[in-house]
C-alpha cells in the first residue's frame, strides 16, 4: 500500500480490511495498519467507514443472541391459530412459515406456496412449493394446508382469525401439490389474508403444541410458556439462505427501563416495544441502534357499548372529545407518533381516510355530554396496564383532563400478567393495544364486525357489515376506497373504540446486530426478525 491513493485501491485491499474488523481489530490498530501502508489518516477514516459499512450489509453466518419481548404468560402458545400477540408472533415465525409472506413496503412474496391464483377472487387455486418438509422429517403435502386451515372454522380451537377463515366455505385438496380454496364472496385480498401469523402451516394431524413441529428456520429446543423459548437453526431448512443466526432465545422483561438497560448492558441483543420516553437514554448513550418504523400500531380506549357507562352514547362522545390527542403524541410519546381519528386505518395505507379528522380536545363538549349522560361528578374506573403500551400515561392525560371539569376517573392499574385473558375486552373501559393488520378488511374483520372475536367494543351495525363484503370482493380499488372511507367515518363517530395517536413501533439492538427492516405486519420485520437479521463475528 506504498505510495497510496485512491485509484491504486483494490478490493483485494478491502477484503484485507474487512477481515481485520472481523477478527476484533479496533479502530486505532486498523489506523496504524493503515498509516504503515502509506494512507493517511482522513483517507483511512474513509476505507473503515466503507468496510464497516460493507460488513454489516453482508449477512454472517453463526452466533447466538438473547431476544426480550414486553409481555408473556402462562397463556402463550405455539399453536398459530391461538397466536395473539408479540410474544406468540415472534416465536410462531421462527419454528413456522405461511403460504404468502409480505416484505418490506407491503410486497407480497410466495413462501410455501409457489403461486396462489384466481379468475373471480372467489375461487383459488393454490400450488405448492416442493422440496420442504417439516422438522420432523415429514414432506410438506396439500393435506397439511387443508388441516391447518380448516382448523379455523372448528369453535372447539379458538382461532383467533374464525371470523377471517369463515370465507372460506371450501378447502380441498386437488392432489398432493395443489389446494382449491372457495370464499362465500369474492375477496381480492386473500394471498395477503394468508400471510398472517395465525395462517401458519402445521403438519396434518397435530394437537400436541408443547413444542412446534413446523417447516420454519428454527427448531423449537425449549419451549416454557411465561419464561422463555430457545431456538436453533434447522439443518433443513427449504429456503437457500438463512437463517444466519446458530440460535435465539426470547422471553419477556415486562418493565421498559429493564428492557432498555438489558440492552445497553449487553444481556439481551434486541429487545422490541420500547417506550419513546427511552428513547433520548439509548441516544445519550450511544450504545445500541435504535429502529423505529410506523406501520399502523396503536394503543385504543376501549369502552364496551354493552355495559355501563359506555352503553350512553354520550359518554363515548364526550371521552373523543376528552382526548388531548397533541399531548399525548408530543409528551408521552415524544413525537414518535402520528395524531388518529379513532378508527383503525393509518395514514401508511392506501385506504386511510384523511379527510376525516379527529375531534378537537375540548373539555366543555366533553362535559357538556357527560353532563347529558348523567355521568359528570360519577367516580369511572379505567383499567389500565403496562401491556397495553402507554395505556397508563393515557390514562393518566384523561384522569386529569377530567379532573378540571368535575368527572372524576379511577385508574385501575392491573400487572401485565394475564391482562389480555382477564382484562382485555371483558373489563368496561380499558385500553387495548392493536399490531399492524395488512388491510383494511382484515382489521375491520377482527375488530369490527358484529361477529368478530376480538370486537373490542361490542359494535354492531348491519350496515357496516355488509359494506365490508361488498367492499372485499371489489378490483376497483377507487371504489373500494370510497366505501372503506365511509365505513372509517362509522368506526370513529359509532364504535366505543377511541384511537387517540397511531403509534411508531421502536426497538433497542446491539450495534452488532444487523437486517432489520420496516414491515407491514408490525414491530421487528412483522415479529419475523429471526429469520433475517446477524451478528458481526
Amino acid at each position: 500500500m506504498t505510495g497510496y491513493n485512491i485509484s491504486n485501491w483494490t478490493k483485494a485491499d478491502d477484503a484485507m480490511v474487512e477481515d481485520a474488523i472481523r477478527r476484533g481489530a479496533t479502530r486505532r490498530d486498523l489506523l496504524k495498519m493503515l498509516a504503515v501502508g502509506g494512507v493517511a489518516t482522513l483517507a483511512g477514516g474513509t476505507i473503515l467507514g466503507r468496510a464497516t459499512a460493507a460488513l454489516a450489509a453482508t449477512p454472517v453466518m453463526g452466533g447466538a443472541i438473547k431476544v426480550a419481548g414486553y409481555t408473556s404468560s402462562t397463556a402463550d402458545t405455539l399453536d398459530p391459530a391461538k397466536a395473539a400477540n408479540q410474544t406468540d408472533y415472534c416465536r410462531c415465525s421462527a419454528f413456522y412459515n405461511r403460504l404468502t409472506y409480505l416484505g418490506e413496503g407491503g410486497k407480497l412474496h410466495m413462501e410455501l406456496a409457489e403461486t396462489v391464483e384466481s379468475a373471480d377472487a372467489q375461487v383459488w387455486t393454490i400450488k405448492l412449493r416442493k422440496g420442504v418438509t417439516f422438522h420432523d422429517g415429514k414432506t410438506l403435502t396439500a393435506s397439511d394446508v387443508v388441516y391447518s386451515l380448516q382448523r379455523h372454522l372448528d369453535p372447539a380451537v379458538g382461532s383467533k382469525a374464525n371470523a377471517i377463515a369463515k370465507q372460506m366455505t371450501g378447502i380441498r385438496a386437488v392432489d398432493s401439490e395443489t389446494i382449491e380454496i372457495t370464499l362465500v364472496s369474492a375477496n381480492a385480498d386473500l394471498p395477503i389474508l394468508l400471510a398472517l401469523h395465525q395462517f401458519m402451516i402445521i403438519a396434518d394431524g397435530t394437537t400436541d403444541f408443547s413444542k412446534a413441529n413446523g417447516t420454519g428456520a428454527f427448531v423449537c429446543e425449549v419451549f416454557e410458556p411465561g419464561v422463555k423459548s430457545i431456538a436453533v437453526r434447522n439443518p433443513n431448512y427449504w429456503k437457500s439462505t438463512g437463517p444466519y443466526l446458530d440460535s435465539f432465545e426470547f422471553f419477556a422483561i415486562p418493565d421498559d427501563t429493564a428492557r432498555v438497560n438489558a440492552v445497553l448492558s449487553g444481556d439481551v441483543q434486541l429487545a422490541g416495544s420500547i417506550s419513546p420516553r427511552s428513547v433520548r437514554l439509548l441516544e445519550n448513550q450511544g450504545t445500541a441502534g435504535i429502529f423505529a418504523s410506523t406501520s399502523g400500531n396503536y394503543t385504543n380506549l376501549n369502552m364496551r357499548l354493552d355495559m355501563d357507562p359506555g352503553s350512553k352514547a354520550d359518554f363515548v362522545t364526550g371521552m373523543k372529545y376528552l382526548l388531548d390527542r397533541e399531548l399525548i403524541q408530543k409528551s408521552i410519546l415524544r413525537g414518535m407518533a402520528e395524531i388518529g381519528n379513532d378508527q383503525p386505518i393509518s395514514s401508511a395505507s392506501f385506504y386511510h381516510n384523511a379527510d376525516l379528522k379527529p375531534k378537537a380536545y375540548d373539555p366543555e363538549k366533553a362535559k357538556y355530554h357527560f353532563e347529558k349522560a348523567g355521568l359528570l361528578g360519577q367516580s369511572v374506573p379505567i383499567v389500565a396496564s403496562d401491556a397495553a403500551s402507554s395505556s397508563v400515561d393515557m390514562a393518566t392525560v384523561i384522569q386529569q383532563a377530567g379532573a378540571e371539569i368535575g368527572m372524576k376517573f379511577d385508574i385501575d392499574r392491573v400487572p401485565s400478567d394475564g391482562y389480555w385473558s382477564n382484562y382485555w375486552i371483558k373489563a368496561p373501559i380499558h385500553f387495548g393495544n392493536i399490531n399492524p393488520r395488512p388491510t383494511p378488511d382484515t382489521l375491520f374483520s377482527l375488530f369490527y364486525a358484529s361477529d368478530a372475536a376480538w370486537n373490542e367494543s361490542g359494535f354492531k351495525s348491519e350496515k357496516f357489515d355488509k359494506m365490508l363484503i361488498e367492499a372485499r370482493g371489489l378490483l376497483d380499488q377507487e371504489k373500494r376506497k370510497e366505501i372503506y372511507g365511509e365505513m372509517q367515518v362509522m368506526i370513529s363517530e359509532d364504535a366505543g373504540t377511541a384511537i387517540p395517536v397511531y403509534i411508531s413501533d421502536v426497538a433497542a439492538h446491539s450495534p452488532k446486530l444487523h437486517g432489520l427492516k420496516p414491515n407491514p405486519l408490525g414491530a421487528l420485520m412483522g415479529y419475523a426478525f429471526a429469520e433475517y437479521v446477524w451478528m458481526d463475528s
